[in-house]
């Protein structure tokens, strides 16, 4: 009998339910899609080093998943806890017809039983179909070979997802029973007189706090962006707290004197029904000042999360093309100094990275012919901070880690011009006497090109050097998946010549190839025949020296792995705080939409036409869920100047404008789904005579 009664009490409320339900199924079907990646990367084929970050990626993302499901299970008590209030008069119907508080409680365990088992099902349902286009998006990002694809279930994300979603049910059980029980009789006759207390402020102290709430965040603004250089983590701490205190005093300000400022301009207050509206809206944002304030940072931390996140991988792509324009690079330190190392080291120091591989009878074949070597030398006197002069101050500030007591690398012209043939960059021509700075490092850039500026001269042994010009120009040595370029000096040949073996040194023997193999199945072969060079076999070649070689193939698997991880966890991030948020406000809308049922009854009586009403309630909805989304639109583009900052570190700054137009096609297609059900749901309940 009680579940026949909870079965008709779901079907004749549905649309009640309605956004509980699209939660919920939204809900599954995002956890099980994250959770689900483990199926899927095991029939891709990839590299074993590429199996081990995904294996990683998918289990960082299920312990994400543990903080989802709690974000989740709030908003799953918090929607109930609306569909409790709304049917406390229902449940006051039963108890006064005979009904024990127990078997009032058996009701609602049978529609909560229901609900879940109806939402796992059509999320999981959705959930299995969305992760085969995951699928697709795993493989292509981690460039793999999709021709063993098969459509797969996720076994263990089923569990899993049935679990947690369990539990949470389970609560919501418990926290029915709770509050039922603490019910009177009279308590829920009563209840829809009993409404939020609505506290009137002093208009002109909340003008103030508004003015200053605005200063604090201008300054926020101010110290995350333009004054991003002197930030520390502390700081930014203290940044953050800033924003959250503004945040929700402008929320609590605006509730103060918003109704009263329009009230002054008579023409807007007094047309239509504009002074009702205003009225309800000024309502609905003074008594949800805190929940406005979460949402507001909710929306403000997706679209900074998904817009940085997607950047990412965008950003490393194109930076990856250019930043290994060949296979490999070999290389190994020279000219280890005599007073150190025994005479054995010092002469096998001296060897070029050619000849070591000449030793170990490593087959040349596996390059192509157009390799090129290069050597890299440094002088003791001339270091970073000689280079910076006075301006190494603001630099030492900037970067207080930094050894600036380092000495520079530099490079005779003609010989980075060949391995800027190679990669095909930008060469030079230098002029007797001068010298270029090569930089692509933007940070370390600004600082020496103040340097530069100053026409900064530099002395190598006998030779005195001045810059060539006034700014860094752009070039790179080592093949990277950033551009870590810090410093390099091109000084003319005859420099090279008449100090080496006086005041330069040479510390670094390059090897820059391509190997002589096309497929990617056959350059791995030929990099697994170099990697497997380590201190063993130099010893059986009696070789006491070191060998080291980055390739493309190894910068690839990593730097992609771990923009994918970042991908995937601000994917996962952004749509469940989008979703959080913008149920949240729908829930909101329909509570006071209930609590205002006979206002709009008497704006019926009084003759006021349908249309209107639904006017009235359209405008109402789009400037309440307009206000927490335009001042999260406004942090964020502060908060993705600061994004961009931070990751300008790894990467040269990049226009996030097409990853910040996916984030908003996101944005509007959740945030419409969720305002028209919302307007939907809250047209009925007035409607409802």
């Amino acid at each position: 009998m009680l579940f026949k009664l909870s079965f008709k009490n779901i079907r004749k409320s549905f649309k009640d339910y309605m956004i509980y339900f699209l939660t919920l199924i939204l809900g599954v079907a995002i956890f099980y899609v994250f959770n689900a990646l483990d199926s899927q990367q095991a029939m891709l084929a990839v590299s074993s080093s590429t199996k081990s970050i995904m294996k990683l990626m998918v289990s960082m993302l299920s312990g994400v998943s543990v903080g989802v499901a709690l974000v989740l299970g709030f908003l799953i008590i918090y929607a109930n806890n609306f569909l409790i209030k709304r049917r406390k008069k229902e449940f006051a119907i039963y108890m006064t017809l005979g009904m024990g508080k127990s078997d009032v409680s058996k009701i609602l365990f049978g529609e909560t039983v229901m609900i879940g088992c109806i939402s796992l099902g059509i999320g999981l349902f959705i959930g299995v179909f969305a992760s085969q286009f995951m699928s697709i998006l795993v493989a292509k990002m981690f460039e793999a070979d999709m021709t063993a694809y098969a459509f797969t279930v996720s076994t263990d994300a089923i569990i899993k997802t049935v679990i947690y979603f369990g539990i949470m049910y389970l609560i919501v059980i418990l926290f029915n029973t709770v509050m039922l029980s603490r019910y009177q009789l009279i308590d829920l006759f009563h209840a829809k007189r009993k409404v939020e207390k609505n506290r009137l402020k002093n208009s002109y102290f909340a003008v103030l706090v508004f003015l200053l709430a605005t200063l604090f965040l201008s300054y926020a603004y101010y110290s995350v962006t333009l004054d991003f250089g002197h930030l520390s983590e502390s700081k930014i701490m203290i940044m953050i707290g800033i924003g959250c205190v503004s945040t929700y005093l402008i929320f609590w300000s605006l509730s103060g004197f918003l109704l009263k400022m329009i009230q002054r301009a008579r023409g807007v207050y007094l047309k239509g029904l504009n002074a009702f509206i205003l009225r309800q809206l000024n309502s609905n944002i003074n008594t949800s000042v805190f929940s406005m304030t979460i949402i507001c940072l909710l929306f403000f931390v997706t679209i900074c999360v998904l817009s940085a996140g997607l950047s990412v991988t965008s950003s490393l792509k194109t930076q990856l093309t250019t930043m290994t324009p060949v296979d490999i690079n070999i290389y190994k330190s020279m000219d280890w100094p005599e007073e150190v190392y025994p005479p054995e080291q010092v002469e096998d120091s001296r060897l070029s990275v050619w000849e070591v591989l000449d030793r170990l009878n490593v087959d040349k074949n596996l390059f192509q012919e157009d390799w090129v070597d290069v050597t890299i030398y440094t002088a003791p006197e001339y270091t970073i901070e000689t280079f910076l002069g006075e301006t190494v101050k603001t630099a030492s500030e900037k970067f207080p880690q930094m050894d600036f007591s380092t000495a520079e690398e530099i490079m005779s012209i003609s010989e980075y011009n060949m391995l800027a043939e190679k990669y095909g960059l930008p060469t030079y021509t230098l002029e007797e006497g001068n010298y270029i700075e090569l930089c692509d490092f933007d940070e370390i850039t600004q600082i020496r090109n103040e340097a530069l500026l100053t026409g900064r001269t530099i002395k190598i042994g006998n030779h005195i050097l001045t810059p060539q010009y006034t700014e860094c120009q752009y070039g790179f040595v080592h093949i990277s998946n950033v551009h870590s370029n810090s410093g390099i000096t091109l000084v003319p040949d005859e420099v090279i010549e008449s100090e080496l073996g006086n005041t330069l040194k040479r510390e670094i023997n390059l090897l820059a190839a391509d190997y002589r193999a096309e497929t990617k199945e056959e350059k791995a072969q030929s990099e697994e025949i170099l990697f497997s060079i380590n201190a063993e076999k130099l010893t059986q070649a009696e070789l006491t020296c070191d060998l080291d070689a980055m390739s493309k193939i190894s910068i690839y698997e990593s730097s992609i792995g771990l923009a994918a991880i970042a991908t995937f966890i601000a994917i996962y991030l952004g749509i469940i705080f989008l979703i959080a948020g913008a149920a949240l406000l729908a829930l909101k809308e329909l509570s006071e939409s209930a609590d205002n049922k006979e206002r709009y009854q008497i704006l019926n009586k009084i003759g006021v036409d349908k249309k209107m009403q639904q006017s009235a309630l359209l405008w109402q909805m789009g400037i309440f869920f307009g206000f927490p989304m335009f001042l999260a639109v406004i942090h964020s583009v502060f908060g993705i100047q600061f994004a961009q900052n931070m990751l300008s570190v790894m990467f040269r700054k990049e226009d996030m404008i097409g990853m910040i137009l996916v984030t908003a096609a996101i944005l509007v297609l959740v945030y419409g789904i969720y305002f028209t059900a919302t307007y939907s749901g809250c047209k009925r309940i007035i409607e409802d005579r």
